[in-house]
């Protein structure tokens, strides 16, 4: 079977932005050898239902199905099938040609089924995608493999009913059940199941054709479209044309004719969908748009975190794309947070990754020039930037985590008392109501006796991390999680020699490098941070996005936002 895929390809006259939206025709042709081929030989009374109490089908979301059947083999008729749907596994059992055990295929590794009809005959088909789990060879850690399987279904003859359509129907009961079935296995622990409530307006996919290698557009053509159309998710494809673009047109759009928001790029093209989304006078219901992430950058931060989420074994590269690509095909949701960014000038940013002032944000910005060589562009800027070390002067503060809510409460208080009204606020009126930062004091007037003062002012980094990865093999913040309402606050003193950054950088592929004992490098929790440079010209950054050098200080704002995380 192929994908004849038809193209529309439109300017939008507004935004100029290239929109091309794909309508999947399905075309019967002769199947590849890796594909499982099966012919349904039903009774005289079709296959065999489930039970009244067992089937899910118009039962409630509560319900899940339960079904058998009979297949032959396509190919030649001789062999003959058993297939059961479970709630957990879809099994296959050779029952005559040497029986065999049945194998199970399980459904939390299903990505989607379909039906479809063929064109020359009465035939119906059934499709379920899988993406199981499994070791190359030679390889030190299982990756998710495409494991398509396909199944023929045909009625007797002599069959009451003998109308092609029904055959049809009959395979898509099949699809519907495996669907059903596969979206319960994922359960609902850390978020609410995007596929339920999936309206047929589908996602709307931006690309950046420009990011990381330049390869996201032949990312999108050799697997994203090709997911996306087996678990059945409409998509609009629309590709950036210049930076900011998508910051404006997240501003105008309309989010009520699309599900989710899946950026294929690297981290900076969300963040500017996210401050986009914040830009809007219905930020509030605009925020709550769920964003997905699908790596096609250098840095990749956010994807690698996605995947780490799914507490499976670190990948890199393609991998990486398909257990992203996978973990948007399952559909589901949890909260995000979001980090309120305040800049010298009263200018406000919203950021979900990072902010890094110091030897991180300069070997970000300045390894730009080596972008064509991909993510290793970063090994070069940080053995670059080894070799001439630099400290940086200023001042770090921050309020820390407790875990005493009256404590809590009692900070809060002493913040709204000491603050007049807030510097920002006067810039733009809007933000007086725009997720009120209650524990920031304006930039001119000193933090709060209960933040920390850091007594060392000179510094060799300072990373404050939203999510578990700074980059694609970065494990900087193991414990963070996308809704912990928690910046993980990192600083680098100086005094630290060249060889103890290169085992913390090493270490850090792992997630080890606080193992270390270094005492240089200190790790605190923080609701909210203030930092003072003093060493200028420098660089900071948030979400790898370099922004006006001067002070700034943030506040953590716990799950506003929503990402997809499988």
């Amino acid at each position: 079977m192929r994908f004849s895929v038809t193209r529309e390809r439109c300017l939008n006259p507004q935004t100029h932005t290239h929109i091309c939206s794909y309508t999947h025709k399905h075309t019967h042709t002769q199947r590849p050898a890796t594909a499982v081929s099966l012919t349904a030989a039903p009774s005289r009374h079709g296959m065999d239902e489930p039970h009244a109490s067992r089937q899910g089908l118009g039962n409630g979301p509560g319900a899940s199905a339960h079904m058998h059947g009979l297949f032959t083999d396509a190919e030649t008729g001789q062999v003959t099938y058993c297939l059961e749907l479970t709630d957990g596994c879809l099994a296959v059992q050779r029952i005559t040609y040497s029986p065999s055990s049945p194998e199970r295929l399980d459904l939390r590794d299903c990505a989607g089924s379909r039906a479809y009809q063929g064109e020359s005959d009465r035939t119906a088909y059934l499709c379920a995608y899988f993406y199981p789990y499994r070791y190359r060879w030679m390889g030190s850690s299982p990756v998710r493999h495409r494991d398509e399987r396909r199944f023929r279904l045909v009625l007797n003859a002599d069959d009451d009913n003998d109308d092609a359509q029904a055959n049809l129907r009959e395979a898509e009961r099949w699809a519907r059940a495996i669907r059903d079935n596969s979206a319960r296995c994922a359960g609902h622990a850390s978020g609410v199941l995007f596929s339920e409530g999936r309206r047929s307006c589908g996602v709307m996919v931006l690309v950046n054709p420009q990011s990381g290698w330049g390869q996201a557009m032949a990312l999108y053509n050799s697997h994203i479209q090709r997911m996306l159309t087996e678990a059945g998710i409409q998509h609009t494809l629309v590709i950036t044309e210049r930076q900011n673009h998508a910051r404006e047109m997240m501003r105008n759009a309309d989010l009520t004719q699309c599900d989710a928001i899946v950026i294929l790029s690297g981290d900076g093209l969300l963040f500017e969908v996210v401050n986009g989304l914040m830009d809007r006078q219905d930020w509030e219901k605009a925020i709550q748009t769920p964003v997905g992430i699908l790596p096609g950058g250098s840095g990749n931060a956010l994807a690698a975190s996605v995947h780490h989420y799914t507490r499976k074994p670190q990948v890199w590269g393609e991998d990486l794309l398909v257990s992203c690509g996978f973990v948007l095909c399952k559909g589901l949701t949890s909260k995000l947070d979001l980090i309120s960014v305040h800049l010298s000038s009263g200018a406000r940013l919203f950021s979900f990754l990072s902010i890094a002032w110091g030897f991180v944000a300069d070997v970000d910005i300045e390894s730009e020039q080596l972008r064509l060589i991909g993510p290793f562009r970063f090994i070069v800027g940080t053995l670059v930037r080894l070799a001439s070390l630099r400290t940086y002067r200023g001042k770090l503060a921050f309020l820390p985590v407790t875990d005493n809510l009256e404590t809590d409460v009692s900070q809060a208080q002493q913040t709204h008392n000491n603050r007049t009204s807030y510097k920002s606020s006067e810039h733009n009126p809007s933000e007086q109501t725009r997720l009120v930062d209650h524990l920031l004091v304006p930039l001119d007037q000193p933090v709060p006796q209960s933040w920390t003062v850091v007594e060392e002012q000179e510094f060799v980094l300072v990373v404050a991390m939203f999510q578990s990865y700074l980059g694609e093999d970065w494990l900087v913040a193991p414990s963070a999680c996308t809704d912990d309402g928690v910046i993980h606050l990192f600083y680098m003193t100086a005094g630290i020699s060249r060889p103890a950054m290169l085992r913390l950088f090493r270490a850090m592929q792992s997630g080890t490098h606080m193992e270390c004992g270094c005492p240089h490098l200190v790790y605190r929790r923080a609701k909210a941070l203030r930092l003072e440079p003093e060493t200028r010209p420098g660089i900071i950054t948030v979400d790898g996005e370099q922004v006006e050098y001067g002070p700034l200080q943030a506040q953590a704002h716990r799950g506003v936002a929503r990402l997809i995380t499988g």
